[in-house]
């Protein structure tokens, strides 16, 4: 339970008080840890409601069916996404339900599954296959982040893609964009060596250590002084959006996926005289983002090559948070609540 800045507690509390009509009360067999659950008991609550119990990756099986229900049933297993539309607003009409005018979140506003049971939505959760392990479910939901990120900067199989960041969701990113570059590149940047392993084992073509340089400037070596297709910015580095913008080529695209905490200056005049386009992205629609992220993990690697160790939900803040909080951690930590 988050009560403030480093301050998460493990506590005894009711139950979820039954699924609601249109809910699900889900066992939670497997959860992962967030890098914002981590910048929350750092230095929160930011998004945080103080009082909530954290928790958005997680994976469980169904043991309560709300009474207005069709199709799941008790002992299904499911992975929930992450966030709570209303169905109604223009913004859910259109399908973009990331974007809901009540937007809400599990784990952030509304108790989440770092717990042993949780309750959720049905509207949001979806059928775990088979061959999808629970280590693996857990990831569906930062996977469904970093596809839904690839849909916004409409990456094609013959484009240079560069990764700014291969951390949690920059890791995921690499994975669906090496999916995708049939005939391009796809290069990871990052500063940490381990990060970079997993990005060529994720599928990167080349990986490239940053330290100490001139990041617009390395950008623009690996391509040739040309600039790249698609430039991503996963860091959340101070630096990271102006390089981005820089490594850039004419014409071409860059998303903006790492949060910053305070405003950053851009040369608007030089993405203006090179039409680059700018575009962001946020969490993950539910009908197509956690299909796409279920098949990937079903059918590849990808869960056993990021995943890092499985630790005990009491053990959650000296060997969950706080690593993560201090980018020490190796690879997406899992929480088994029943151990």
């Amino acid at each position: 339970m988050f009560h403030g800045p480093r301050d998460v507690r493990i506590e005894n509390v009711s139950d979820p008080d039954g699924p609601g009509p249109d809910g699900l009360v889900l066992e939670v067999l497997r959860a992962a840890i967030c890098g914002t659950d981590a910048s929350e008991w750092d230095h929160g609550p930011i998004l945080c409601r103080p009082g909530v119990v954290l928790g958005h990756e997680f994976v469980g099986r169904i043991v309560d069916v709300g009474s207005d229900v069709a199709g799941p049933r008790i002992g299904d297993r499911v992975v929930s996404g992450a966030g709570i539309s209303c169905g109604s607003c223009p913004w859910c009409r259109a399908g973009r339900t990331n974007l809901c005018a009540e937007y809400r979140t599990l784990g952030l506003q509304i108790d989440g599954g770092l717990a042993e049971y949780v309750a959720s939505p049905a509207a949001i959760c979806r059928h775990v296959p088979d061959s999808c392990d629970d280590d693996a479910a857990a990831m569906v939901q930062p996977l469904a982040v970093a596809l839904h990120a690839l849909s916004r900067v409409g990456q094609r199989s013959d484009e240079s893609v560069v990764v700014i960041g291969a951390g949690g969701i920059g890791s995921f990113i690499i994975a669906g964009a090496a999916r995708r570059a049939v005939a391009g590149r796809v290069v990871a940047v990052d500063i940490d060596a381990e990060r970079l392993a997993t990005a060529a084992a994720l599928g990167a073509t080349e990986t490239v250590d940053a330290t100490g340089l001139d990041l617009a400037g390395l950008l623009l070596e690996l391509s040739g002084g040309v600039g790249f297709d698609v430039v991503i910015e996963a860091s959340g580095a101070p630096h990271g959006p102006s390089a981005a913008i820089a490594g850039a080529r004419r014409g071409g695209r860059v998303l903006l996926v790492g949060l910053h905490g305070a405003p950053r200056e851009l040369d608007l005049t030089q993405m203006i005289l090179r039409e680059i386009d700018i575009v962001t992205t946020v969490a993950h629609v539910c009908d197509t983002d956690i299909p796409a992220a279920l098949e990937l993990l079903a059918g590849s690697d990808v869960a056993a090559v990021t995943a890092g160790p499985r630790i005990r939900l009491d053990a959650l803040v000296e060997d969950g948070l706080r690593p993560l909080a201090e980018r020490r951690a190796p690879g997406k930590i899992l929480v088994d609540p029943r151990a």
